[in-house]
């Protein structure tokens, strides 16, 4: 259970990073960003057949960076940052 927290954390992390310009979210919403998405992958890799949803693998991995980089845009476009508005 800690080692999915903190792979969590890791993928939501990276997923922070790739994603270009300054994205506003918590530590939390990272943590969980990171997490659905590292549940995404998982469930993904099971369905290719590449290894169970708690076991993790390179593919996996993978898509589960790429889905947390996709749910950090949409929780960007929720809060109304991510439409190109200019702060003030």
């Amino acid at each position: 259970m800690i080692g999915f927290i903190v792979a969590g954390l890791v993928i939501g992390a990276l997923a922070r990073l790739i994603k270009p310009g300054k994205q506003n979210l918590s530590l939390l919403a990272t943590l969980l960003l990171g997490l659905a998405g590292s549940v995404i992958g998982g469930v993904i890799a099971n369905l290719v057949g590449t290894g169970d949803i708690f076991e993790l693998n390179i593919f996996g991995f993978i898509v589960a960076v790429i889905a947390s980089i996709l749910l950090v845009g949409v929780a960007e476009g929720m809060s109304g940052r991510g439409k190109g508005q200019v702060r003030r």
